[in-house]
């Protein structure tokens, strides 16, 4: 697929097919993701697949019940070790979030390129997902994602509308 028709048409799907993700293609996505960038490449990440249907249903549970996302075949939670390190002013223990946001970027567009859905899950209790997956004490969650083929099938990739035009997104030298 065309890397801007992955973009145009990357969209959060928010029911899936039960049909399993093949080994091959899901090593595709997350080869993706091993490669993204991070700041002085400290990769501060962990990814965890949520494959068991009763810990998908309780990870479904501590997003704040959004049960249909264990309709999908697996979850992914991305992990985040907070780094402690003064990366010019407030971006200190913040650098990890957006090295994590590369990296889950990189996970969704990769998705989106092998026919697989997604939807970005910024809504769950931390403590409570941390706790079911054992997240050491350090690492926090930053997001989830059901990973799966949407059960309306390609007709999910639709492309966004009410998007806003450019020139109210961008200016040129100054804000």
């Amino acid at each position: 697929m065309e890397f801007y028709d992955v973009v145009r048409t990357r969209r959060s799907v928010r029911s899936y097919k039960p049909d399993p993700v093949p080994e091959e293609v899901l090593n595709r996505v997350l080869e993706a993701v091993r490669i993204a960038p991070s700041g002085s490449n400290r990769q501060p990440w962990r990814w965890v697949l949520v494959k068991d249907p009763e810990t998908k249903r309780k990870l479904a549970e501590a997003c704040n019940g959004q049960m249909w996302i264990a309709e999908a075949p697996l979850a992914v939670v991305a992990c985040g070790r907070n780094l402690h390190y003064n990366r010019g002013g407030y971006m200190g223990d913040m650098s990890m979030l957006v090295d994590l946001s590369i990296g889950f970027t990189h996970l969704i567009l990769a998705a989106r390129n092998e026919g697989l859905g997604t939807c970005w899950i910024g809504s769950f209790d931390n403590d409570k997902v941390k706790k079911l997956l054992g997240v050491p004490e350090d690492w926090n969650v930053v997001g989830i994602t059901p990973l799966g083929y949407p059960a309306a099938g390609e007709a999910a990739f639709r492309v966004p509308r009410n998007r806003k035009p450019l020139e109210e997104i961008v200016s040129t030298d100054k804000f």
